[in-house]
């Protein structure tokens, strides 16, 4: 007989951010600019940067610990680590390794998943797959970025949008609830969009790279708003539908917290009004994979969801990729 699937829920989250906050008039000393234009524009008052040294596994070690604790577990209890990242410590090995031999926890396999803005949606399904099978009983999620290492602090149009953070998220088995459905679609041709084009197998790490500033992040901002729009409304419908839901089911939504633009955008196209939608933008910026997850658990921690309820998580980023979750709390 065929082997019944599990359900999948969170058992416990966490949130790890640099001490360091950089506002819009920090960045006006850099590049010409002003709190205003950013503001008006992105939503944007500030973002939170990395100390010197500090990386992006340990942010990821610093949120797994926070969650590992609501879910009163430790390492040993992790059967699998997935850090959703476009900025591990290096091409090889994974932060997800490196973050298990931080944590402690040597019994647990660990990948990364590379999905930018979407990689904790991504990361999050790939780990409930290994529960609903049966493969695992803990997954432990991360989604972490330290993007101010990628970004190029003489590019207007990039460098006020990103910021520094990390957020996790441990699976589980449950009893009811958990996630109901799931949506993922990604556009591969539109990858010149949004890249960071330097140190691969294409353009390998050489003077001539970095006289060209080829290992900072590259983006078309007005094509990539046009399709998040659209492609983060379309995944978030396809979601609902799938769980047999519409959007007045919801209690809350967590989009990706990329520009508050895109957000009113598809909370318009979906008839979401924005007292529904949790919004940190305005202090974090873009945190590309860590957003979505750090977005989740303040709004836990603020009441903002409560057991029962209904939400609705979407995000979009390089790849181009996106994707969304419906997920009943526990």
């Amino acid at each position: 007989m065929p082997q019944t699937l599990k359900r999948v829920g969170v058992l416990g989250l966490g949130v790890a951010l640099p001490e360091r906050i950089m506002t819009n008039d920090d960045i006006a000393k850099l590049v010409e600019t002003s709190d205003e234009w950013i503001r008006t524009r992105t939503g944007i008052r500030e973002r939170r940067i990395v100390a010197e040294g500090q990386t992006t596994s340990d942010l990821s070690v610093a949120a797994a610990r926070q969650a590992l604790a609501e879910a009163t577990l430790t390492p040993a209890d992790l059967d699998v680590i997935i850090v959703a990242t476009m900025t591990p410590d290096m091409p090889c090995p994974s932060c997800a390794c490196i973050t298990q031999a931080k944590l402690g926890a040597p019994q647990a396999a660990a990948f990364d998943v590379s999905a930018a803005c979407a990689g904790f949606v991504y990361a999050t399904l790939c780990g409930a797959g290994f529960i609903a099978s049966g493969t695992a009983k803990h997954v432990l999620v991360v989604g972490a970025e330290v993007l101010s290492k990628v970004v190029d602090w003489t590019d207007r149009s990039t460098c006020v949008l990103f910021g520094d953070g990390a957020g996790a998220a441990i699976l589980g088995p449950v009893e009811t609830g958990g996630i109901l459905s799931s949506y993922l679609g990604a556009d591969g041709t539109k990858a010149d969009l949004l890249k960071v084009p330097g140190g691969g197998a294409v353009t390998p790490a050489s003077h001539e790279s970095v006289d060209q500033r080829l290992h900072y992040l590259k983006m078309n901002g007005t094509e990539v708003f046009k399709l998040a729009t659209r492609a983060m409304a379309d995944a978030a419908e396809q979601a609902l539908t799938r769980a047999g839901l519409t959007a007045a089911d919801l209690a809350c939504v967590i989009p990706h917290q990329a520009n508050l633009r895109i957000i009113s955008a598809v909370m318009d196209r979906l008839k979401v009004p924005m007292e529904k939608v949790y919004l940190n933008v305005d202090r974090y910026g873009n945190m590309s994979a860590a957003s979505t997850i750090v977005a989740l658990a303040e709004a836990v921690r603020d009441g903002r969801i409560q057991k029962g309820d209904r939400v609705l998580l979407v995000a979009f980023g390089a790849g181009l990729a996106w994707g969304s979750l419906v997920i009943q709390w526990t």
